[in-house]
């Protein structure tokens, strides 16, 4: 697991497609399904008390160790791998045979208005902030508490529900722009701008949790330089991964 979260924590090109950085997965007991497939895997994952929205299963025979593993799933599965769509893994394993199942659960988090959730996410995030951390090879300091934006939450909720809607998750919208262009569209002036997004997440404690995990994202939400933010999710249950998660960060 630990070598397919660091394949997920960067940009990655697959198929011809540039996946974004991703949080990283989460050990899930349930999903460790054995090797022989029972014919049905949605039954196998019900069965195991799953409560599960999507699954799929990737079967590997002759890989020797991790690296070899590694390369078969880069080689032939890296979409499934760099899908935003999972959360959850688990691996079994016997000698050269390897069965690899990830999935995500069905939202089971009650959520209030989107920048209400959003609101309780950034006193969740400057809590972290108020604590120096280590974000993968990288220390950062406390930083100050960020001052909610009514005009970034605005923004994050519209891309959040672009993404949710048109079914991808990426920080450059179907139009083309990246996070700069839609603050500066908003009105809002600013020197320095980020942008974290999450999915398939159903609580803003899982998404910060997530986000702490993945050195990238961690380093956006404890950058100093950073004064205000606005973040909001939107769902749409036809989409891939169901909820999407977008938080931004600015220096007015």
């Amino acid at each position: 697991m630990a070598a397919v979260n660091s394949y997920r924590s960067e940009p990655r090109l697959c198929a011809q497609q540039v996946f974004e950085a991703l949080p990283p997965l989460f050990a899930e007991q349930r999903l460790r399904l054995g090797l022989q497939p029972a014919g049905d895997l949605q039954a196998e994952v019900a069965a195991k008390g799953y409560p599960m929205a999507s699954v799929q299963a990737i079967s590997l025979s002759g890989p020797r160790d991790v690296q070899g593993a590694m390369q078969a799933l880069r080689d032939s599965f890296c979409s499934l791998l760099l899908s935003p769509e999972f959360v959850d893994f688990a691996l079994s394993r016997e000698g050269r045979e390897w069965r690899i199942v990830l999935a995500r659960p069905l939202l089971a988090s009650r959520l209030d208005a989107p920048r209400v959730e959003g609101e309780a996410l950034l006193v969740l995030l400057n809590s972290a902030r108020s604590q120096a951390r280590q974000c993968g090879g990288q220390a950062f300091a406390a930083a100050p508490a960020l001052r909610w934006s009514a005009v970034l939450a605005g923004v994050a909720e519209g891309h959040s529900r672009a993404m949710a809607n048109r079914n991808f998750f990426a920080h450059r919208g179907e139009d083309g722009s990246i996070p700069g262009d839609r603050v500066e569209l908003a009105g809002y002036s600013a020197s320095l701008v980020g942008e974290n997004l999450a999915a398939a997440l159903d609580s803003p404690q899982r998404v910060l949790q997530a986000w702490l995990d993945s050195p990238a994202h961690c380093a956006n939400l404890m950058n100093a330089r950073f004064r205000e933010a606005g973040i909001a999710y939107a769902v749409d249950p036809k989409s891939a991964a169901g909820i999407y998660w977008t938080a931004l960060f600015a220096a007015p």
